[in-house]
């Protein structure tokens, strides 16, 4: 068998770099026959027999209708009867969105040249000056624990959300809106996020999926014109009304359901529907005055044609409409937005109500898959990406500020650790966030993207905030204005679950829709085998084979040279030119592991749900990657700024090669386990290991000290100015305050060291005492003791925590008890 390991790589050379069609694979194969033959000694009746035979089946492939008859259609049949039965929900859930650079990937062909030509984000002018301007002062006037207290944004905030247009950004000017990009959106969501989770999510969900969104897109011009001015001038908030209790992640088995029927309305017998639902967890639902409700649809008397399940129908409701149950709220996890339950039972709306109409009825989940594909790609992103940089900013200042065994906190490796990961998680998903923002803004409703985004930053938001918690220890468990990390601690679960938790999105969604949107060849056969199309399934089938063993080669080719000869981009940052190739290489790889998945499992991959997630793990990588790579290009490849690239890189192709050996170990069949992982992927090994320490040092150390790439890493934090009472604003003075006395510290504890000046003569002045007895002996000078004091009370400001009376929250159900009774309530608490 030497021989075939001999003329195996010119073959493969021949194949990898090109989809080639039959004809080449004929010239290809006889050539590598002959080659073999002559290495192999063969006798040259058998080298004639063989590549006869080869020839022969070559041949017979080439000729359209013998193959199509004698091959193709026997597949074609096995085909229709292994396919199972879709409905329409499913094939609109599937093929709902649009495909963008994640195509690229999952083809394993990415073409990095289209990549860096994506335009990145930028802003108007007008959108600037109203982030700098409108967004920065609705975030001086919101105080979350303030707000938590009280469980409600005050007057003057909302006042000012409706009047500052904060609810119409997406809506065009020409109904009264800001007209606004996504990128925009996403930015002010973002920097609301960096001060409270209250406004980001007020403004967040009316410019996100529901009424004005569907309206833009869907809507009557009589639906437009009557509701989106008023949404845009805040006379109207919407919600959006699609979970109920029996269907959560499964939204499209919702058991609200309304029937088509004459009924009274506003004193006239029209043509309406009677719809009864329970929906709950629907933000802005207590306060809203407009909402759209999602429903199943059914026709049984024929009133509008002969479908009886006409099927998931989208209708705007006014609060106020009769039999609409509406005001009660919920308290997710104690946040301050308005969220609770809408129901109504037997409540009858005309078919006017139906949003775009009658013509649209039975459309509503196509409308609702799309319009998230947009929404899901902004709100969560953009929210969690907030989250992330207030606690790199934050986080990093206290971790220079607070000291314990003489040190700051931030100077020990173990800090350093989380440090680290806090940096370069946010680097990396506010890169995806951008990135992702700039495909909406280019037309793209990206759907298996949008899944991406929103599983990857809000896990990551996870791990960066509980990093957070752990840096700063008591600080953050203590609830209280002082504490600015606790209540997004305690409300990050909420992304974890909202637009599709995010167990199911990794299990089921990243792989299980993006092996049906993104492959080059499977929504073809699907369709052409369910319309029995023989021509058009056979140019699917023979081009998906013919694409799987091209990847093959490919990925043998490129593990073999370890990717050196792997043509990138001649502009890109010369540091970043293997981190192209590498993943190139994985691309191919991951094409050629999804192909043999579907082929070896079929329709059992579905209910795989490990291996689904693992092989969404590498394609989900691959894509952040690919953003920090675009962010670093379009940021000027500043070198200050690389090592949070190069680390966040190296955890991606880290993570990636776990995945791999995560599907590889639990491949079904091992015989094709055993080629995955010594031909294709890893044929010389794993190339990464874990980012190295020297490097996550360099990353911590970014957080812990003022500069230009510790702004770009926080751009739109934020910053209360001179607020010294505000924890965030006494953190930036007391940053810089430790930054200017470390110095003279420095030098008082070397003079003691040298035995210049005696300690303990102003115990009364706690622990800084020290530095009084210094400046006693002339150490140090009195202006250089007023930069100590001035940085020990700004300290002093930072560690503290808050107190309350003991029974507070308790004092209005004291009121109401019996003084023994409210002795013993006392007693107990």
């Amino acid at each position: 068998m030497i021989w075939l390991l001999i003329a195996l790589p010119p073959l493969a050379v021949a194949l990898a770099y090109r989809r080639a069609p039959l004809f080449h694979w004929l010239v290809a194969g006889v050539a590598w026959l002959a080659v073999a033959a002559a290495a192999g000694g063969w006798n040259v009746l058998v080298a004639l027999v063989v590549i006869g035979l080869f020839a022969g089946v070559m041949l017979f492939l080439m000729n359209d209708g013998m193959r199509r008859t004698n091959l193709t259609a026997p597949i074609l049949k096995a085909f229709r009867k292994a396919l199972p039965s879709m409905s329409q929900t499913e094939r609109d859930a599937l093929e709902a969105g649009s495909v963008w650079w994640e195509g690229d990937l999952f083809g394993g062909r990415p073409k990095w040249t289209r990549m860096l030509d994506y335009p990145w984000p930028k802003l108007t002018t007008e959108e600037q000056r109203f982030l700098d301007e409108d967004t920065t002062e609705l975030c001086r006037l919101t105080r979350d624990w303030e707000a938590t207290q009280k469980q409600d944004l005050p007057p003057e905030v909302w006042r000012y959300i409706k009047e500052r247009g904060f609810l119409g950004m997406i809506i065009p000017k020409e109904y009264g809106g800001k007209g606004f990009s996504a990128y925009a959106h996403s930015q002010v969501v973002t920097k609301l996020s960096t001060r409270s989770s209250a406004p980001a999510v007020t403004v967040m969900v009316p410019n996100s999926l529901g009424p004005a969104e569907l309206l833009l897109h869907y809507g009557t011009e009589a639906q437009k014109s009557h509701y989106l001015p008023r949404l845009a001038r805040g006379e109207d908030i919407p919600a959006f009304a699609l979970t109920s209790p029996w269907a959560g992640s499964d939204a499209a088995s919702i058991p609200d359901a309304g029937v088509v029927c004459k009924g009274m309305y506003q004193g006239q017998e029209v043509l309406g529907m009677r719809v009864s639902f329970d929906k709950r967890y629907i933000t802005l639902a207590p306060v809203c005055t407009v909402f759209g409700l999602a429903f199943r649809l059914f026709d049984p008397d024929h009133l509008l044609g002969d479908t009886e399940d006409i099927g998931i129908t989208c209708a705007l409701v006014p609060w106020n409409h009769p039999g609409v149950d509406i005001g009660r709220r919920h308290f997710p996890l104690n946040a301050v937005w308005m969220n609770g339950p809408i129901r109504g039972a037997e409540v009858f709306m005309p078919l006017d109500f139906i949003i775009g109409g009658p013509d649209m009825a039975g459309q509503g989940w196509r409308m609702l898959m799309e319009c998230l594909a947009a929404g899901r790609s902004i709100s969560l992103p953009g929210s969690n990406t907030g989250m992330q940089k207030m606690t790199a900013r934050a986080v990093g200042a206290y971790a220079r500020v607070r000291y314990q065994f003489k040190t700051a906190i931030g100077r020990f490796e173990g800090v350093e650790e989380a440090l680290t990961r806090i940096g370069a998680n946010t680097y990396m998903c506010d890169a995806a966030r951008v990135f992702t923002a700039g495909a909406i803004d280019l037309g793209e409703k990206p759907s298996v993207v949008s899944a991406i985004v929103k599983y990857h930053v809000t896990e990551r938001a996870r791990q960066t905030v509980n990093d957070g918690m752990d840096v700063i220890g008591g600080k953050g468990i203590c609830l209280g204005p002082q504490n600015f990390l606790g209540r997004a601690y305690q409300q990050i679960p909420v992304g974890i679950t909202v637009e599709g938790a995010n167990i199911l999105t990794r299990s089921l969604i990243l792989f299980g829709q993006g092996a049906v949107r993104c492959h080059p060849y499977v929504l073809d056969e699907m369709h052409s085998a369910q319309a029995n199309d023989l021509v058009a399934f056979d140019k699917a089938l023979w081009g998906h084979v013919g694409y799987t063993l091209s990847n093959a080669a490919r990925a043998l080719v490129m593990g073999l040279t370890g990717s050196h000869f792997v043509d990138v981009p001649a502009d890109v940052a010369p540091e970043t030119r293997r981190y192209y190739q590498q993943l190139t290489r994985f691309s191919a790889a991951f094409a050629y592991i999804a192909d043999i998945s579907m082929g070896t499992m079929g329709g059992a991959l579905k209910r795989k749900e490990k291996l689904s997630a693992r092989l969404g793990d590498i394609l989900s990588l691959m894509y952040l990657a690919s953003a920090t790579l675009r962010r670093f290009e379009a940021e000027g490849r500043r070198a200050e700024d690389a090592p949070l690239m190069h680390w966040a890189i190296w955890d991606c192709m880290f993570r990636i090669q776990l995945a791999f050996e995560g599907v590889i170990a639990n491949f079904p069949s091992r015989f094709f386990a055993f080629f995955i992982r010594r031909v294709v992927v890893f044929p010389l090994g794993r190339p990464y290991v874990v980012p190295s320490d020297e490097l996550g040092h360099e990353v911590a150390r970014l957080l812990i000290a003022p500069s230009a790439t510790r702004d770009r890493l926080t751009s739109d934090v934020y910053l209360p100015k001179d607020d010294l009472e505000d924890p965030v604003g006494a953190l930036e003075a007391a940053l810089l305050a430790t930054i200017e006395a470390e110095p003279i510290e420095a030098r008082v504890k070397q003079a003691l060291r040298d035995k210049r000046f005696s300690a303990g003569l102003h115990i009364g002045d706690g622990i800084d005492g020290i530095y009084a007895d210094a400046a006693e002996a002339g150490v140090i000078t009195p202006q250089e003791l007023a930069v100590i004091r001035r940085k020990g009370a700004l300290r002093d400001k930072v560690i503290r925590v808050d107190d309350f009376p003991y029974d507070f929250g308790l004092r209005e159900a004291l009121a109401d008890l019996s003084d023994d009774d409210q002795q013993l309530r006392r007693e107990a608490a």
